[in-house]
């Protein structure tokens, strides 16, 4: 048997899988995208309706704007939170293991069922959050009522979950030579200089990869508005995968919650081709021709 026979072996369980959970699902959707289909009937051609009665749906664009605003929310500070406590945990401190995993902690059981119903508790009328700002002298927020403090709610959860970010962080922090650090100092940089001028250059394709993975991360957000306003008040936290989701299996509405799929597929494609697009403007590659 040939090495090319043998690698095809070795490599079609994972062709398998890859045809039937990914690639059949994918062009499956597409086709469905064009039909009206409510699951116990046969799906019937209705051209391109779907896209057109998406783009006259108020809920679309109110859902499309939540999602927008939670992702200008989340990512940045997110991508800042994990960087600080990077830092923080790449000094060399006794059990700084056990802070490490401490603060890993949460990446893992942020996007659970049961982390999203503490976060409704703690954040209801009575829940520890406002009982804090009531010691504090501050009125109770209304957490659940209110637009903009529902979604900073939402938003907060999300930024929680900084664990994953912060390790790739901290592996590309104690990826840098301690040497440019102390040519920086001879050469009279404080700490804040030698951030600025070593640090963030060297971590800018770390940045990079970090905001792409949190970008797409944080549209796909479901879990939180599911379970914790369900899209309320008014709509305002009715993230777009929970609109997609009430249309595939609230209202059974496949072929509509397709296409919802494929253009919220394009929009995230956008923003990652953007990033990819002006990243040699701002990310900075250490190879040998010393080139961005």
């Amino acid at each position: 048997m040939s090495y090319k026979n043998r690698g095809i072996i070795y490599i079609f369980p994972w062709l398998l899988g890859f045809v039937i959970f990914t690639l059949y699902p994918f062009i499956t959707s597409l086709v469905l995208s064009f039909t009206d289909y409510k699951i116990i009937y046969q799906p019937k051609f209705i051209g391109f309706s779907n896209y057109v009665n998406m783009f006259n749906d108020k809920i679309f664009w109110t859902s499309l704007f939540a999602t927008f605003k939670f992702v200008i929310l989340t990512v940045p500070f997110k991508l800042i939170f994990a960087l600080i406590i990077a830092m923080v945990l790449n000094f060399k401190l006794k059990g700084i293991n056990f802070y490490r995993t401490a603060y890993y902690i949460p990446s893992i059981l942020g996007g659970n069922i049961a982390v999203s119903i503490l976060w409704k508790l703690i954040f209801q009328d009575k829940g520890i959050i406002n009982q804090i700002l009531n010691v504090l002298g501050v009125h109770s927020v209304p957490w659940f009522s209110n637009e903009y403090a529902s979604l900073i709610m939402l938003s907060l959860l999300r930024i929680w979950q900084f664990g994953s970010a912060m390790v790739i962080f901290l592996a590309a922090l104690k990826d840098i030579p301690q040497e440019l650090y102390e040519a920086a100092w001879i050469d009279g940089a404080n700490k804040i200089k030698a951030f600025f001028y070593v640090t963030m250059p060297l971590l800018t394709p770390i940045i990079f990869f970090n905001l792409v993975m949190q970008l797409i991360q944080s549209f796909q957000e479901f879990n939180g508005p599911y379970m914790i306003t369900e899209g309320g008040p008014q709509y305002k936290t009715y993230l777009y995968s929970l609109m997609i989701y009430d249309n595939a299996f609230k209202y059974f509405n496949m072929g509509y919650a397709s296409a919802l799929s494929w253009i919220f597929f394009i929009i995230i494609m956008i923003f990652t081709l953007l990033i990819f697009k002006f990243s040699k403007y701002w990310v900075f590659y250490s190879d040998e021709g010393g080139e961005n």
